[in-house]
């Protein structure tokens, strides 16, 4: 299995040289683009980082998103999924930059693609992959989870998983974000609810096509929790371990959910923390194996992950290799 993962281009230099020696493929994001099909470059110079992953023998992958203001843009979706002249702008130039900048891969992140460009969104991923395939780049897509066909909402049926499969080299699973900024407290990636995508995943996209998502993050919510008043503070594993011991407690594991989790006391006010540690990144790693996926990737690299990002039983290179 190979990993792979995410990364800002204001990323700390010697943070991103820590994760490269454990990975195989660093995605640089994003690259967004106009309503009229211009590239938009990502913010500050992304050089830098395509030259470090190439000396450390790592495939520089561009993500293409249809990002405005820090959020996904639906009109741009839109917009780009129904005019053919605007998919032909945005691809000439995806392959321009590859040439001139050096990036092996593309990773196409749309987000709340209408049920009724579900056709139009797979196609338009599978022009990519002919065109920057012939420069010799893989293309993959990101896909929001899904568990059966029947899954109504905006976020999932516009994600046809078995359209999707067929026109992408890989089809990258977002199993993160059960537990959320809004939401209750509760593991940002519980394993039962992301083998439940994988499980549904695999009978739609063959598995040597698949790559598991990995949160390298959790949430510090302040209880009681008040739906539509509460609001999480993102927290990275470290963070997360230093505040555990600082405040005298244990942290717990989570059977079902394999992860860890503890409550604290600050200022009077009881916190609940969900995050992700060596234990919950090993049954993860240990799942995209029993399944014979193709890989992982974290989102993100922004943050240090205790021990590293690749679990003792997967070994980096010869991982690779093995399967």
């Amino acid at each position: 299995m190979t990993a792979g993962g995410y990364a800002y281009p204001y990323i700390e230099p010697s943070l991103l040289e820590r994760a490269l020696a454990m990975l195989e493929e660093l995605l640089i994001f994003s690259c967004g683009f106009t309503f009229e099909g211009n590239l938009i470059l990502p913010s500050g110079d992304d050089r830098w980082m395509i030259r470090m992953a190439e000396k450390n023998n790592v495939r520089p992958v561009l993500v293409l998103t249809p990002f405005s203001q820090g959020a996904f843009h639906n009109q741009l979706v839109r917009v780009i999924l129904e005019n053919r002249p605007i998919q032909d702008r945005i691809i000439a130039q995806l392959s321009a930059l590859a040439e001139e900048q050096g990036y092996r891969g593309v990773d196409i992140d749309f987000e709340n693609v209408l049920p009724a460009d579900r056709v139009r969104y797979a196609k338009f991923v599978g022009r990519v992959r002919e065109r920057l395939g012939e420069r010799g780049c893989i293309v993959s897509v990101a896909a929001v989870p899904r568990t059966s066909d029947s899954q109504r909402g905006l976020a999932v049926e516009g994600m046809d998983y078995a359209l999707l499969g067929a026109c992408a080299d890989r089809v990258f699973l977002k199993t993160y974000e059960w537990g959320y900024v809004y939401g209750p407290p509760m593991a940002v990636a519980p394993l039962d609810k992301v083998r439940q995508v994988v499980e549904y995943a695999v009978t739609k996209i063959p598995a040597e096509k698949l790559i598991l998502g990995i949160p390298n993050y959790g949430y510090d919510w302040t209880l009681p929790y008040e739906r539509g008043i509460t609001r999480a503070r993102m927290v990275g594993s470290r963070e997360a371990e230093e505040t555990a011991a600082e405040n005298g407690v244990v942290i717990r594991h989570a059977e079902i959910a394999q992860s860890p989790w503890f409550t604290y006391v600050k200022g009077g006010a009881e916190h609940a923390v969900w995050f992700e540690n060596a234990r919950s990144l090993t049954a993860k790693w240990e799942l995209a194996r029993k399944f014979g996926l193709a890989g992982v990737r974290y989102w993100n690299l922004m943050r240090e992950f205790p021990g590293g990002f690749t679990p003792s039983l997967a070994g980096r290179r010869s991982a690779s290799g093995t399967g």
